[in-house]
């Protein structure tokens, strides 16, 4: 894996792209839920629209972007020197993203709650279930940043 070297700020920057795209996403995707389950329902035009809405930001952008993150960061582990698996912040930093990679896989879930009508979360809840991907962010910055 040594020709990954050379490759090693491409491969970096790509990843941290990604990142940004799926978090993005991780960020926007429970917002729509909120609006969805406190002011559309799960009838008519608008319902509609928020299905679309949903759908296109979950196959389009998050999915594409968390397959590219973990595509990257694999690469990025594989390259010699690059994690020492003897320290802890890679244990953490890879808790961090399976957490991440279930949080998606739940919304995912939440997005056929809403297509076969229900029964879906208050507003309320969707809102706390939003601060789900920060806090892991920040675990997952801080275990690379501060290398703990």
């Amino acid at each position: 894996m040594d020709f990954l070297i050379t490759f090693y700020p491409w491969i970096k920057a790509f990843h941290i792209m990604s990142v940004i795209a799926w978090m993005a996403a991780l960020f926007y995707l429970p917002r729509l839920y909120v609006y969805h389950s406190e002011s559309v329902g799960l009838e008519g035009e608008t319902h509609a629209l928020f299905q679309t809405m949903e759908y296109k930001l979950l196959k389009v952008i998050m999915n594409p972007a968390m397959i590219a993150t973990w595509v990257f960061g694999i690469l990025l582990a594989l390259i010699p020197g690059v994690i020492d698996w003897g320290a802890v912040w890679p244990w953490t930093k890879l808790f961090g993203i399976l957490a991440m990679s279930g949080f998606h896989g739940w919304l995912s879930a939440q997005r056929k709650v809403f297509t076969a009508g229900g029964p879906i979360k208050t507003g309320r809840q969707y809102r706390m279930m939003n601060e789900v991907p920060t806090l892991l962010m920040v675990l997952i910055v801080l275990s690379v940043v501060v290398k703990f």
